[in-house]
């Protein structure tokens, strides 16, 4: 079996998470755009610091599903930035709540309900992926706002939970892009092993198995853990060893 060097992309346009994430970016500039103004906002670092952190969900999820071809470490950080960014996202929504003396929904009120009861269609792409996703994504908006992104993106926290775990469980199993070129490495060891000639000597220093090896002044037997060891052996010109 030949050891996959780079993984594949995971697809993650297709994954219910990143739709919901655009959805949510979508919906935070509407938000910030009606209802923080030059009285509340003044400065306008609210308004920058919430449509920065919604970017940022969807952003880091992207360049993190990428970053699995080489480096699933590196993979699982940017997701949880992902993660930690739709956090302080959610606290955004719940100052605003708070600062004007609204409690945020009960899990269990009719509102947050039909927030809840909302399920997203499997992704039915075309040939235009990034077509068809936009054309997604612009279509989940005009949802209820503070409350109902709180619900959103407690959604999307926990889906990016699961997509951790997940990513986790692969690593464990497969390891990754180190492990995977440690893997290469060693089945292409392997391979050139069973390549060596049948007559093939022992090493002289190591007693490991040898194979023919060009050089300058010609054909000579070369210990097959070069460079651990450099045993050699001398060839005639029948090939045989001398």
């Amino acid at each position: 079996m030949t050891t996959e060097l780079f993984k594949n992309s995971t697809g993650y346009k297709r994954l219910d998470v990143y739709i919901l994430m655009n959805i949510i970016q979508l919906e935070t500039l509407v938000f910030c755009r009606r209802f923080l103004s030059l009285e509340n906002d003044p400065c306008g670092r609210q308004f920058d610091q919430m449509t920065q952190a919604a970017r940022s969900g969807v952003k880091n999820l992207t360049e993190g599903s990428e970053r699995q071809a080489t480096s699933m470490q590196t993979a699982l950080k940017l997701i949880d930035v992902a993660k930690a960014s739709l956090c302080e996202l959610r606290d955004d929504y719940l100052t605003w709540l708070l600062d004007k003396n609204l409690p945020p929904w009960p899990q269990r009120s009719a509102e947050a309900q039909e927030v809840y009861a909302v399920r997203f269609d499997a992704a039915n792409y075309g040939d235009d992926v990034n077509y068809d996703l936009a054309r997604d994504a612009a279509a989940g908006c005009g949802v209820a706002f503070a409350n109902a992104m709180l619900i959103l993106i407690g959604r999307a926290l926990h889906m990016l939970d699961r997509l951790l775990k997940q990513h986790g469980e692969d690593f464990v199993k497969e390891g990754g892009f180190s492990e995977r070129m440690t893997a290469a490495r060693v089945e292409e060891k392997r391979s050139q092993r069973r390549a060596v000639d049948e007559d093939a000597p022992p090493c002289p220093v190591c007693g490991g198995v040898m194979r023919v090896r060009h050089g300058k002044t010609g054909d000579f037997w070369g210990c097959t853990n070069y460079p651990a060891c450099k045993g050699t052996r001398n060839i005639d010109q029948e090939g045989s060893l001398r």
